[in-house]
């Protein structure tokens, strides 16, 4: 049997394929620990039917010697726990790719070095020990300390019995055996990238760095009903809600949540829902009176493939219209789209301050791929931050609805001060007084849509990587972020620059001149019509000279961007 010769590479691709309940999300999370106690780089993501048994999913781990941070369509290493497997895969597994499975399970025309994985798992007690016989056999491939394999696995299973938790560290080193008899045979020639000099400390998902940010910016409540890909914040944000003082509550549906979101603001407190396209579909009307009696909301929407329930387990950036357009009515509103773990915590904390300030609905923008992507980064700044409700103690003479210069009226809350705190879902005068004036509703409108000003001033400037000057410039937002920054750097051209919104709406206006100056503007979005692009269109003129969107369910891979790029600038430079 021969395989493709591997060379050297600055990270290696280990893909995990099976059934839902076969067990692949725990081979990820202990090798991911385990690779990260070995000093290495570690990218995780996956992607997975909406199913609870059956079908076929996968996860992708990348162990580098420098930073790893996105999707990668190469597999180095397949472990295929199940027939189905590797044909859910096809399109990935090239001549390069290593499968390392149980040829009695397999049918496929691809060489497979067989494991013997259904015996070694039934000596060890049944099919439920498979995947950690699978970790083993990983770990032994690469020779690594079995320690440290240990470790990650005590860890992994440290609420079980000892009894159990013995024979489990026992089918573990029953495959690491298989894994360095298989090395040492040269049926496995992959060689692991150097180990860095040091990692980051932290390793975690999106969904994790929303839920820490929403914590550092103040939120001390919580409403939500699950819904995917989303539902990773509300059980992160529950199982730290003591830790931390908050009230979260399991809504009966989107619209209680919401409702339940916006009379927290109301009477002080800082609230988050974080839901789904759908649920969000439901919230619009609550958009809207938050908008009308200007209480404050933030609202975390990631982003799944639709219409209806579509693709509820895959990824797309397809909400950008829906966030922008949905509730009736003119009122201002804020978004934010973190395009990495580090933006996912600084903007989740960032978006409560917002909201506050401004008085208007705040939506974090993000997507299944990065709530679900995980790698490590370094620990997060937070001594600078204390978030200070901008609330009044009230007097009698208080005015909701004050017209100022800005749109900004002093907010009090009830029970603080002497004066009342009255709201209005009807158009309404400072006092909070119903009112069909129209005179008192030109005036109103005007009050509200003044706090636009006050937003752009500050609003966040994109991120450029690099040069000002190049010729080609590729605009992007959200999770495209990191997977665009790689291919780039793989091209490595003085030509081509990446800018990177996270403050979607309003646009930053400082970035105008940047956009409309560069020679060749390159769209990158996850979505079939280029949301963003449209929106840029119609606020700031600007014509794509090449648009790269992709809205299968599946994040862009590095190798894509990297073809589709280059495919551009040989076309450009061509007679």
């Amino acid at each position: 049997m021969t395989f493709e010769t591997h060379p050297a590479r600055d990270d290696v691709s280990i893909v995990l394929a099976g059934e839902a309940g076969s067990g692949i999300q725990t081979i990820e999370s202990v090798l991911t620990r385990a690779f990260r106690l070995e000093g290495f780089h570690v990218f995780a993501s996956k992607e997975y039917m909406s199913r609870v048994r059956g079908g076929s999913n996968s996860t992708v781990i990348r162990i580098g010697c420098r930073e790893v941070r996105a999707w990668t369509d190469r597999i180095d290493l397949c472990i295929p726990l199940g027939a189905q497997a590797l044909a859910h895969l096809e399109s990935r597994i090239g001549p390069g790719t290593l499968v390392l499975g149980d040829k009695t399970a397999m049918n496929v025309d691809h060489p497979i070095i067989d494991t013997c994985l259904t015996a070694m798992a039934r000596e060890a007690g049944g099919p439920i020990f498979a995947n950690t016989i699978a970790a083993g056999i990983i770990w032994g491939a690469f020779e690594l300390t079995l320690e440290l394999l240990n470790r990650a696995i005590k860890h992994q299973f440290s609420g079980k019995a000892p009894e159990v938790l013995q024979t489990i560290l026992t089918s573990a080193q029953k495959g690491y055996g298989k894994g360095l008899e298989l090395r040492h045979s040269g049926a496995i020639p992959i060689v692991l990238p150097g180990k860095p000099e040091s990692v980051h400390s932290l390793f975690m998902t999106g969904a994790e760095a929303v839920g820490i940010g929403s914590l550092s910016g103040g939120c001390n409540f919580v409403s939500s009903y699950p819904m995917s890909p989303s539902t990773g914040v509300l059980t992160f944000l529950a199982g730290h809600a003591h830790d931390f003082g908050v009230a979260l509550e399991q809504a009966e549906d989107e619209i209680s949540a919401a409702n339940m979101v916006l009379g927290a603001w109301y009477a002080g407190a800082r609230g988050l829902a974080t839901t789904s396209g759908g649920g969000f579909s439901l919230m619009a009307e609550t958009l809207s009176l938050g908008g009308m009696i200007e209480t404050p909301m933030v609202i975390h929407l990631a982003q799944r493939p639709g219409p209806a329930t579509g693709l509820p387990t895959r990824t797309e950036q397809g909400d950008l219209d829906l966030a922008l357009y949905a509730g009736h009515g003119e009122f201002p509103r804020l978004i934010l789209a973190p395009g990495n773990i580090e933006q996912a915590f600084s903007l989740a904390r960032m978006a409560f301050d917002r909201a506050d300030a401004w008085q208007v609905p705040t939506i974090i923008l993000t997507d299944q791929y990065l709530m679900d992507s995980c790698y490590d980064v370094k620990e997060f700044e937070l001594s600078d931050h204390h978030p200070k409700p901008a609330i009044i103690e009230t007097t009698t003479d208080y005015r909701r609805y004050a017209v100022t210069e800005d749109g900004i009226s002093p907010r009090g809350i009830p029970g603080w001060g002497t004066g009342l705190v009255g709201v209005d879902s009807d158009e309404h005068d400072e006092q909070a007084h119903i009112t069909e004036s129209p005179h008192v509703r030109r005036r109103m409108v005007e009050k509200r849509m003044k706090k636009f000003a006050a937003i752009a001033r500050e609003a966040l400037p994109p991120d450029l990587y690099g040069p000002a000057t190049a010729s080609h410039l590729i605009i992007c937002w959200g999770s495209t972020l990191e997977a665009a920054r790689e291919a780039v750097k793989r091209i490595d051209s003085p030509d081509v620059a990446i800018l990177h919104f996270t403050q979607l709406f309003p646009l930053p206006v400082a970035a105008r001149e940047l956009v409309e100056c560069a020679p060749q503007l390159i769209l990158i979005e996850g979505n079939a019509t280029g949301q963003f692009g449209r929106l840029l269109r119609s606020e700031w003129d600007i014509e794509w000279a090449h648009r790269i969107l992709k809205y299968d369910g599946f994040p862009f891979a590095v190798e894509e961007l990297q073809t589709s790029l280059e495919f551009v600038l040989e076309r450009e430079v061509q007679p």
